[in-house]
């Protein structure tokens, strides 16, 4: 589904629509464990006052925000927002009036108007639209802008939206908004006349951001708290937002965030760099209220239906429909990591440990229309996101979670690091990341060595002779380094490894009139086993290619 300003909309686990790219995931129940074993600094953390006076803890009940004509700064926020780790959750109040009464098709027809963008009455490179209250996005956020050090109230009203014919309600004329539901900065990414998005914040803590030629696809959001674990999930959110206003010829633009969510506060800082691949450095200072069981860091969310790696069942003229078909990791050893991703029978669940990784994220490789033939969502133009970690965050893991899906409106894939010491009440942690947005961001596939150009299951067996259904097939191609300059009887081996389930045969060779090479590897499993699959090609002592890991679960 498309909302009326171009964004697709999303779905969660359990079906229920949840707006334009930034869907929550519902609660997921039990895991498939599997543990695919690399080798990822304690983060900086301090501690908290076991107890607070009286005075911060009453300080601690109000909502964090910054009236009008306030100092701010990040240490200012920060220290608010650790306040309110001190009192009692503040849990999201609907805003009152005709906003309740929207329902989705009524959200699909309101449109902020571009000429009531904020920031365009100087030079500045930065535009500034509200997305509108409403649907599934019933809080008030509050947005502030930030001048000379001093933060004032960003004020919206019915007049900075074009409310088309169809709407169910009728909307009060000039009538002041409580607040808005999100919001988008505008650049020119791709002309240097036309201000083009670029980043949207819009419902929880999910945001999106788009590099050259990019259309939206995957989300990022500002934290991930028990995803995928037995306990119900929280779903952080940013309550209010500080906008620096950019001087101008600023290239760069800096938002500022509060969250809040039961168990944990924060203080987040972002600073925007449009381009090519559009950079955005992240520092968040988080404030536990609680325990918590899993501590998400950098986490990403986006879409995988079905494609080369796991085609399923479904009758579609699309040979592959995907946002990202990848989770690629690379490690201080100089290794990378290549996951193909799926859509599995059942939950499924993946561990790529690691000691304070170069870079991670989800990838789509494949840029070529041909390959999917979607002349609407235009699935080779979904940027891809590589989370570059600054700084030493030690020792933790990548975990994958993969969610069944039968609709590409379901964002079912979920990455994030999760750091191995404990995450406890009272601790204060700081954490910083920089994220690349783009077509081919730094990281999104080996320099060094011959990356994965295509991986695709199949039956096994020969062609043309009955099947085995106790098999399964799996063809791997590389591409480029070293191996491509290598002649077809090289001495060069293939590694492949299955947990779980047993290598039967495996022939590598090259493919003639190309530098591709060709793995080929067939696998035995019993019924009901989670297969963690993992296949190199090595020679004349050294690595000549990135790893490449798969989770079969043999029905």
């Amino acid at each position: 589904m498309r909302n009326a300003d171009g964004m697709v909309g999303r779905q969660g686990a359990a079906g229920v629509a949840t707006g334009p790219g930034l869907g929550r995931r519902g609660v997921l129940g039990g895991m498939l464990g599997s543990v695919a074993t690399l080798a990822l600094p304690p983060l900086r953390a301090r501690a908290q006052e076991a107890e607070a006076s009286q005075a911060e803890q009453d300080a601690a009940e109000s909502k964090p925000q910054a009236p009008e004509g306030q100092a701010f700064s990040f240490d200012d926020l920060s220290e608010r927002m650790r306040l309110a780790s001190l009192g009692t959750p503040r849990e999201a109040e609907p805003a009152e009036g005709f906003f309740s009464e929207l329902d989705y098709d009524d959200y699909q027809r309101i449109r902020f108007r571009p000429e009531r963008a904020r920031w365009q009455d100087d030079d500045a490179q930065f535009r500034v639209n509200a997305f509108h209250l409403g649907w599934l996005f019933e809080e008030a956020v509050a947005i502030y802008e930030v001048q000379d050090g001093i933060a004032r109230k960003m004020t919206f009203s019915t007049d900075d939206f074009e409310y088309h014919d169809g709407i169910s309600q009728p909307i009060p004329e000039h009538s002041d908004m409580p607040g808005v539901a999100g919001f988008r900065l505008n650049a020119p990414l791709n002309r240097a006349d036309l201000f083009d998005e670029l980043i949207a914040f819009l419902g929880a803590s999910y945001f999106r951001a788009l590099g050259r030629d990019n259309v939206y696809g995957l989300s990022a959001r500002g934290l991930a708290v028990n995803t995928g674990l037995a306990e119900q999930e929280e779903f952080p959110r940013f309550t209010a937002f500080w906008l620096e206003r950019p001087a101008p010829g600023d290239t760069r633009a800096t938002i500022y965030a509060a969250l809040e969510s039961r168990s944990i506060t924060g203080a987040y800082r972002f600073v925007v760099e449009p381009g090519e691949t559009t950079v955005v450095d992240v520092t968040a200072r988080l404030y536990l209220r609680r325990d918590i069981q899993q501590l998400g860091l950098a986490p990403l969310t986006s879409m995988y239906l079905f494609g080369d790696s796991d085609p399923g069942d479904f009758e579609d003229y699309r040979p592959r429909v995907h946002d990202s078909e990848a989770l690629v990791l690379n490690t201080r050893g100089g290794q990378t990591f290549y996951r193909s991703l799926n859509n599995p029978p059942r939950l499924a669940s993946s561990y790529l440990g690691a000691l304070t990784p170069v870079s991670f994220g989800l990838v789509q490789r494949t840029r070529d229309f041909d390959h999917y033939l979607d002349a609407q969502a235009h699935y080779e133009r979904r940027p891809s996101l590589m989370v570059e970690p600054v700084g030493d965050w030690g020792k933790g893991a990548v975990r994958l979670v993969e969610i069944p899906s039968d609709l590409e409106g379901n964002d079912n894939i979920v990455a994030f690091w999760v750091p191995d010491q404990p995450t406890r009440e009272g601790d204060a942690l700081e954490v910083a990341y920089r994220l690349h947005w783009g077509m081919t961001p730094p990281g999104a596939e080996s320099s060094q060595h011959a990356h994965v150009l295509r991986a695709r299951v199949g039956k096994g067996g020969i062609s043309g002779v009955k099947s085995r259904p106790d098999r399964r097939k799996f063809v791997v191609d590389f591409e480029g380094g070293l191996l491509a300059e290598l002649p077809p009887d090289a001495d060069v081996t293939a590694a492949v490894t299955a947990d779980r389930g047993e290598v039967v045969e495996t022939v590598l060779s090259r493919i003639d009139g190309t530098d591709t090479w060709r793995l080929v590897t067939e696998v035995r499993a019993e019924p009901g086993s989670v297969v963690e699959l993992r296949a190199a090609i090595t020679g004349f002592g050294r690595e000549l290619s990135e790893t490449w890991l798969y989770q079969w679960v043999k029905e």
